[in-house]
């Protein structure tokens, strides 16, 4: 073991996301739950974009600070892998990787194909989903499986890219009603933006989920005590963890690291999808 027994992430991500979404804190406990069998911890920082998030790569190497880092939200173009590979900092990524560095994946693509799949089997044929930040590569990767499945289906999808707030969920679900073809269903990529959007068709009177379906990615609190309760997508995040903190552990002991993957999310039914209304088809 190491002097420090310590493994990084970097968060670029605003706190007052991180304080209201639940997603990270499952995810940071299920690496702590498999380090703590080892005697290792998770050192935590948050910053505000990427370039603070390599100061702090930087900075840690140079004080040798962790052993090895979490990467997170991999990006279109990312450069992170290669400043870690530079700076000599053993790194797995949690999500798609770049070329061959050590990954934990999700199945984006089924998940997506089973959101379709529920509400096209309930009717719907015009779909919205309010997106993370496009420059994600799992915000693309969801895109392109969404516009996949909708034309053999028979589906007219928009999509729109919020920030996962939910001031973006609010503003974008105000923005896709007031279209002149509004959706019957809405797909949102976080639970934070999926209540307020939520929140703002009950404001304008619809009734959810008899004038409008909605369906939260990230199964959580909010969703199961929203009113109505979210249908959402549900990973078991706390297992999405642990298998990062496996890889890692693998990784420091000189192992050979398989790529990993966690089980598809599945539809769990609440009470915010169901066919759609006569006049909305």
């Amino acid at each position: 073991m190491s002097a420090t027994s310590a493994v990084g992430l970097v968060l670029a991500r605003a706190p007052r996301l991180l304080g209201a979404e639940p997603f990270f804190m499952e995810f940071i406990a299920g690496i702590e739950e498999r380090l703590a069998e080892r005697g290792r911890s998770v050192l935590l920082h948050i910053v505000a974009d990427h370039a603070a998030e390599v100061a702090a790569y930087r900075r840690w190497a140079r004080q040798r600070l962790v052993d090895a880092v979490v990467l997170v939200n991999p990006t279109a173009e990312d450069s992170r892998p290669q400043v870690l590979h530079e700076l000599g900092l053993p790194v797995v990524v949690a999500g798609d990787p770049d070329g061959d560095t050590p990954a934990v994946r999700r199945d984006d693509v089924g998940s997506v194909r089973a959101a379709v799949a529920h509400l096209a089997g309930l009717g719907h044929r015009r779909i919205a989903r309010v997106s993370g930040p496009d420059t994600l590569r799992h915000t693309r990767t969801r895109t392109a499986a969404l516009l996949a499945a909708a034309g053999p289906a028979g589906i007219d999808a928009v999509v729109l890219a919020g920030d996962y707030s939910a001031e973006s969920g609010a503003a974008l679900t105000a923005r896709l009603l007031d279209s002149a073809a509004p959706p019957s269903a809405i797909i949102y990529d976080n639970d934070l933006m999926a209540v307020a959007g939520l929140n703002l068709a009950k404001e304008l009177g619809l009734r959810i989920p008899r004038d409008l379906s909605l369906l939260a990615w990230d199964d959580s609190s909010l969703c199961r005590l929203a009113s109505p309760p979210l249908t959402t997508m549900s990973l078991d995040v706390h297992r999405f963890g642990e298998l990062v903190a496996r890889s890692v552990l693998a990784l420091l002991d000189g192992e050979p690291v398989r790529e990993r993957w966690c089980p598809t999310e599945t539809v769990v039914v609440r009470q915010t999808t169901a066919p759609p209304s006569t006049d909305l088809t």
